[in-house]
């Protein structure tokens, strides 16, 4: 259900309920790839493209970075496809060179942070990203990224003030209210996430996935036929059904296997 949001959100929301969500995250995960529009990176890629066209598109880009491995939209290009292939240490190596042969592009470091957040290199990713914009022209897309790589370092107070400053910037991103909202999640605090995603759902141009991290929000409160009436906006019902039904049988496991932790000892037979 969610694990195609912005930046690594669904490895944010396996932290914060594990056993819970892991099943959950898995129903939809081979249906996603990264797009120019959730990663900000210079890609002219075309969103939604299904595996076969990725693999086309990372054959046409390698061709082009072979004949110029300096060139930074061909290896941003290039590295984009890689990842979206699932070659994500490819990709970094292929930005880091770019950055090596580009050291202030922006959008290159951009990339290149990104990339190394996606191997999970998170303090050289926000070590890179620092560099893909200056405090007196910062990009909010850089900033969303920066709050979450916080996030998965756990450092979600941190990760806020990020967002905050990016919402300054562009107020009512759906994008960016969306990491935030996974970020309230992520800190325990369930009822100022549902509010910051129900904001970021209503907006024009608001993700269709950012109303499935809501319909979770929800569902995570035990509110299930709320959460699937929520999923229904943009999943077929059966799925949207589904979906919730697993969450619910999850949350129920999780409760129980709790409960059998906290039990006291009990005797043995026959004693």
């Amino acid at each position: 259900m969610l694990s195609c949001l912005y930046p690594d959100a669904a490895d944010f929301i396996r932290r914060f309920a594990p056993v819970a969500l892991a099943a959950v995250l898995s129903l939809s995960a081979t249906s996603c790839q990264t797009t120019s529009e959730t990663t900000g990176a210079l890609a002219m890629a075309t969103p939604g493209q299904g595996e076969a066209d990725w693999r086309r598109s990372a054959e046409g880009w390698a061709e082009r970075y072979r004949a110029n491995p300096a060139d930074p939209g061909t290896a941003i290009n290039y590295a984009q496809a890689l990842r979206a292939n699932g070659q994500r240490s490819q990709a970094v190596a292929v930005l880091e060179q770019a950055a090596i042969h580009n050291p202030k592009h922006m959008a290159v470091l951009g990339a290149y942070g990104r990339a190394l957040a996606d191997v999970g290199n998170y303090k050289q990713a926000l070590e890179v990203l620092n560099g893909a914009h200056t405090p007196d022209q910062p990009d909010w897309r850089i900033l969303s990224v920066q709050g979450a790589v916080l996030d998965q370092m756990g450092r979600h107070e941190d990760a806020q003030r990020y967002y905050g400053t990016a919402l300054r910037i562009v107020p009512d991103e759906p994008s960016v209210l969306s990491n935030l909202g996974l970020s309230y999640a992520l800190a325990k605090d369930l009822v100022r996430a549902e509010a910051t995603l129900r904001r970021a759902a209503v907006q024009s141009r608001v993700d269709p996935r950012v109303r499935q991290n809501l319909a979770l929000v929800v569902g995570l409160q035990g509110r299930f036929a709320e959460a699937e009436s929520i999923a229904q906006a943009d999943l077929p019902s059966d799925e949207a059904a589904a979906n919730v039904a697993y969450l619910r049988k999850m949350l129920a496991q999780q409760n129980g296997w709790k409960q059998e932790l906290t039990k006291p000892p009990g005797r043995a037979q026959g004693s």
